[in-house]
Order: structure tokens, then C-alpha cells, then sequence
């Protein structure tokens, strides 16, 4: 799949207007946010950008209309800033932001919800058990590896970074996972494991202009892929380009244009799957609506192999910037 890279030509620094990175925020992801959101404000600052940063778990969001601004950069990751709740805000400010709207987001931060319109839609993803609250018995838990199988997974759902995931091996171990997934989110998924190669595709734009970027192939010591090998060690390889044969690639990239245009995804994304060992088929995880932009993060990274470096990439995406739909005053307050 090729790369416009043309889109870059129309975003130019005097039309950004005053620009807020959002970053910080209240999740259990609030370190990476941090320097997500530092790398993406001196990013747009080195190209002339008036932008600034704004962390909401220190300051009111209303601050953001007596500041002036212009559209906000959302580098939020997790719930309250991924999720839908400060997409909703800014439509009610009436300030642009980036990546999905208020209904994407919040559907593709539930990887249950996720699951469901991705199955609807034909789309291949593990099989999984849903463990609502009220519902963690431990006649229910057991039951789980006999309708998956082991090994397995168990994560909150509404959570990223593999916060609270646990890889299953034994019956004897599920509970303790459900039990920490449970301190992050009252529901639990317990989904099949897929044995394999795990791979990510970003994805940029809206609508009939979206466009996935190249694949990145992870390989990580012993399959570990977990939150300090992601984002604190060097010990993680990324492949890019990633050395898959060139159908399996398209057909990955396929799979995360249509994952992204099923969930409603727009201005950027990027969708995490696995690759079954045993046939090569391709399963889709989840999908990401306010990526990492760390050093350790794989847009840039997939990106750089299309010739866009990390302060395009920002301008990019900052530019990208818009609401669900246009504020409009109601028709008795028109003059």
C-alpha cells in the first residue's frame, strides 16, 4: 500500500493558530503521557508552532477558552483523555482536537465493545470470554480455559500499555490474573492466545483518504512485550521495514484500514495484531485512537521508513485537527 506523503504539503505552521498539548491526565498510563506529550510539544515548537503544554489533571479544561486556543493536541493516554470523556469536552468548547471522535474512542477503548463490531464486520480476532462485574465468581473463572483454552490472556479492558495483563499458563494462576485485571477495570477479558509474530500498523486520515503506514514486526525476549520492556528498556527489536513477505504485509495493512474504518477512526491510529504461527493468519488485538509518541514509539518509527520524521509526523496529525461536527447555534438564537 503506497504513502501519500503530499498531505504534508497542506498543513502550514501559521494556520495551526495557538496549539495545546494536552498531556498528563488522571490514568494509569499518566507516565507515558508525559513524555508522549513532551516529545510532541517540543516537536512542534522547534518547527514555530505557538503551542503549549496542558496537563487536565492540574487545570480545569475551561482554562483552555480563556487561553485562546485554537485546537488542542491530544496526547492523552488511557481513560479521561482516550476514551471519549475529553473528546466530548472540547465539542462542548468548541475546540478542534486531534485523532477519533467522541463515539470512536470510546468504543475502541473498550476492547469488548471493540471485539463485537469488529466480529459484526468479519474481521478476525481472538476468541474471548467477557467477565462483567458481579460475574468473577470462582466457579466462573475456572471456566474460562475450557471455552478458550491455555495458554491465555487476561487484561482489563479499558486499559493500554499491558497495564494489568497477565499471559495465563495454568488454571491454577487464572484467578490471580482476573484479580489483577479487576484493580483496573470492574470488567475482565479473558481472550485466546495467538502463538506467533506480533506486529502494528499505523494508520492516517479519515474516510476515503486513509491510509496505512508501513508494519512494524516486534520481537521481544522470551515474547515479554510487557509495560517496562515497551517503554524503559532497549531489549525490545522493532522491524521496519519488517521483513514479512510482501502479501502478508498488505494483507495486515488491509486488516487496519478496515479495523479503523469499522470503529468510526479518524486523523490517526494504530492497530496492534498477531500473526498465528501455525497458518500465518493475521488476528487483530485492538486499536489505538492516541498512540505513544515516546522515543520507544512505534508511529514515528513506521513513519520515519516513509520519509515523514517525527516533527512532520506532529505537524501532521496537529493539522488533522477538527470536531465531530461544527458548533451551531440553535435556530431561536440566530440573529
Amino acid at each position: 500500500m503506497s504513502i501519500d506523503t503530499k498531505a504534508l504539503e497542506s498543513v502550514a505552521v501559521q494556520d495551526l493558530g495557538k496549539v495545546a498539548v494536552l498531556l498528563g491526565g488522571t490514568s494509569a498510563e499518566r507516565d507515558i503521557s508525559l513524555m508522549s506529550g513532551s516529545g510532541v510539544l517540543a516537536a512542534l515548537q522547534s518547527l514555530g508552532v505557538d503551542a503549549q503544554a496542558f496537563d487536565p489533571a492540574q487545570r480545569d479544561l475551561a482554562e483552555l477558552k480563556q487561553l485562546g486556543i485554537d485546537r488542542c493536541f491530544i496526547s492523552l493516554h488511557g481513560r479521561h483523555g482516550e476514551d471519549g470523556t475529553v473528546q466530548g469536552a472540547l465539542e462542548l468548547l468548541g475546540i478542534p482536537y486531534t485523532g477519533s471522535g467522541v463515539m470512536a474512542s470510546a468504543v475502541a477503548m473498550d476492547k469488548v465493545m471493540t471485539k463485537r463490531i469488529w466480529l459484526a464486520e468479519g474481521l478476525p480476532t481472538p476468541r474471548h470470554v467477557w467477565l462483567p462485574p458481579g460475574e468473577h465468581s470462582a466457579e466462573q473463572v475456572q471456566a474460562v480455559p475450557a471455552q478458550i483454552g491455555l495458554p491465555l490472556i487476561v487484561k482489563p479492558p479499558r486499559e493500554g500499555s499491558s497495564i494489568g495483563v497477565t499471559k495465563v499458563l495454568s488454571a491454577d494462576h487464572i484467578a490471580d490474573a482476573v484479580t489483577l485485571a479487576a484493580r483496573y477495570d470492574a470488567d475482565v477479558l479473558c481472550e485466546e492466545f495467538i502463538a506467533g509474530e506480533e506486529v502494528t500498523c499505523p494508520v492516517l486520515g479519515e474516510g476515503a483518504h486513509v491510509q496505512a503506514l508501513p508494519v512494524i514486526r516486534i520481537r521481544a525476549p522470551e515474547g515479554a512485550y510487557d509495560y517496562q520492556n515497551k517503554y524503559f528498556t532497549d531489549v525490545v527489536q522493532y522491524l521496519c521495514p519488517s521483513g514479512l513477505p510482501e502479501a502478508e504485509e498488505r494483507e495486515i495493512q488491509r486488516l487496519a484500514v478496515a479495523s479503523y474504518r469499522a470503529l468510526g477512526c479518524r486523523g490517526w491510529g494504530r492497530a496492534d495484531l498477531m500473526i498465528r504461527a501455525q497458518d500465518r493468519k493475521p488476528f487483530l488485538l485492538e486499536m489505538n485512537t492516541s498512540p505513544g509518541m515516546t522515543t520507544h514509539s512505534l508511529v514515528p518509527m513506521s513513519a520515519r521508513a516513509v520519509g515523514i520524521d517525527y516533527p512532520q509526523l506532529c505537524l501532521l496529525i496537529a493539522g488533522s485537527a477538527r470536531l465531530d461536527a461544527p458548533p451551531a447555534l440553535p435556530a431561536a438564537c440566530a440573529t
